[in-house]
C-alpha cells in the first residue's frame, strides 16, 4: 500500500523539479527595450574611455575623440582635426545567446568604413553590460576567435 502513494508522490517531485527550470526568458516573446539605451547615447558626446582587444588595452586608438549618437543613425567621431562618419543602432537581438555574458537582448550596433582602427576595432555588434546616465559598458565575444572585447563609453 505504501508504494502506491509514493509512486505518485515521487512524480509530483519529479514534475515541479522539471518545471522550476523553466524561466520566463526561455520564451521567444521575451525582449528587451531599445528605447531608453537609445535615449541616454542622443543626449550630449561620449568618449571612449577603455577599450581592450582580446586582453590588450587598445584605449589610445580613441583618445581625444568625441562620439556623437545623432539622429538618423548618424555617428560622428571626432578630435577637432579629423571626423568620421559611421553609423550605429541599438536593436532587439532577442536570440537568447547562450554564450553571451549579457544578460539583455540589446545589441550596440556600431558601423566605421574608416578609419582602419575605427573600423576594425569599433565596428560590431556589441552586447550592453551595464548602463547608467553617463556609463555604457559593452562586450563582443567573437565567434572567430573566442576572443573578448570590451568597450566603454562615458558620457563628456
Amino acid at each position: 500500500m505504501r508504494k502506491l502513494t509514493l509512486i505518485p508522490l515521487l512524480s509530483l517531485i519529479f514534475m515541479l523539479n522539471v518545471a522550476s527550470t523553466c524561466s520566463s526568458d526561455d520564451s521567444p516573446n521575451s525582449s528587451a527595450d531599445p528605447a531608453p539605451v537609445i535615449n541616454t547615447v542622443t543626449s550630449g558626446t561620449w568618449t571612449v574611455t577603455f577599450f581592450e582587444d582580446d586582453g590588450v588595452d587598445e584605449t589610445y586608438h580613441f583618445t581625444g575623440y568625441n562620439f556623437t549618437f545623432g539622429a538618423s543613425n548618424v555617428l560622428t567621431a571626432t578630435n577637432g582635426t579629423n571626423t568620421y562618419t559611421g553609423t550605429w543602432s541599438v536593436t532587439n537581438d532577442d536570440s537568447n545567446d547562450d554564450d553571451s555574458p549579457s544578460s539583455s537582448d540589446l545589441d550596440f550596433n556600431i558601423f566605421f568604413a574608416s578609419p582602419a582602427n575605427f573600423n576594425d576595432e569599433l565596428s560590431d555588434d556589441w552586447d550592453i553590460l551595464s548602463r547608467t546616465d553617463t556609463k555604457i559598458e559593452l562586450v563582443d565575444v567573437s565567434g572567430g576567435n573566442g576572443g573578448t572585447d570590451y568597450l566603454t563609453l562615458e558620457k563628456n
